[in-house]
């Protein structure tokens, strides 16, 4: 599948965009940035210089990856989220020698408006809910909501919400696929691909 940047998109050089990557209208690409394989970037976004993007992703309309942003593979990253790279911004004082990295790991969902704080990271398959604010690590499988971002249970990689309450293993109801819980940790207790 070829590669697709439309023509009101600006790619600055020399940039890395993988085979079938779509850029949509207005984006914005910048220096030094590397995006995968088959991403779909939305209209309207923007891709910070240095910024890595694993194979696979979504970056809807309206999202800015910051410089100090990596998402791993298969990441969604809902309209209009926001990232930051800098804690403690002021107009008048450059901070850029202060951008903290922002770690997005593999087939984790950030869903319309939610924020991300720079700094965290955000674990394999969680899920963050619309408009939460991440303000802390956010561990993998789980799902976070609200602001500040609270742990609301645990997704299966499927994206499916797994048993609520307290339980040592458990099964997806929609794909099957099974999960232990250890010392408030989850982890798949098989690598079945949850497609």
């Amino acid at each position: 599948m070829d590669t697709f940047i439309h023509e009101t998109a600006i790619i600055d050089e020399p940039s890395d965009i993988g085979e079938g990557t779509r850029i949509w209208h207005f984006s914005h690409v910048s220096r030094n940035s590397k995006i995968g394989a088959n991403c779909n970037i939305g209209q309207n976004a923007f891709i910070g210089s240095g910024v890595t993007i694993g194979d696979d992703c979504k970056i809807q309309n309206n999202v800015n990856v910051y410089e100090g942003v990596i998402l791993e593979d298969h990441v969604f990253c809902g309209p209009s989220m926001v990232f930051t790279n800098v804690v403690n911004p002021r107009s008048e004082i450059s901070r850029k020698h202060e951008f903290k990295t922002t770690l997005v790991r593999q087939g984790a969902t950030i869903g319309a408006n939610a924020t991300v704080v720079c700094g965290v990271t955000i674990g394999l398959y969680a899920f963050v809910g619309a408009g939460a604010v991440v303000t802390k690590d956010v561990p993998d499988y789980a799902l976070v909501i609200g602001n500040p971002a609270r742990r609301a249970g645990s997704m299966c990689a499927c994206g499916e919400k797994l048993p609520d309450g307290e339980w040592r293993d458990a099964t997806c109801k929609a794909c099957g696929r099974a999960y232990r819980m250890t010392d408030a940790a989850i982890s798949a207790i098989d690598e079945t691909d949850p497609s």
